[in-house]
């Protein structure tokens, strides 16, 4: 019974391991959740990578406000969403 859930669990690990970088996982490793907040997740589901990023000035301030982590998104001045 043991063995149908482990294998499947270590082979999923395995798996998701392999997805991240070495400087991903010591950017995650040194930070206690996967997001600093449910605006910092909202932020990331919303701005997926190779997509045109979405920001509005709200974001930028509770990125600052909340100490978000991962790779920057950068737009221009004129790229913010004025919400």
């Amino acid at each position: 019974m043991l063995k149908r859930f482990v294998l499947p669990l270590l082979g999923a690990t395995v798996l998701l391991a392999g997805c991240a970088t070495g400087d991903e996982w010591a950017t995650w490793k040194s930070n206690s959740a996967h997001f600093a907040s449910g605006d910092h997740l909202a932020f990331s589901v919303r701005n997926r990578e190779g997509e045109s990023p979405r920001v509005t000035r709200q974001d930028v301030g509770a990125a600052r406000s909340q100490g978000w982590w991962g790779h920057p998104v950068t737009v221009s001045q004129e790229q913010i969403i004025e919400r």
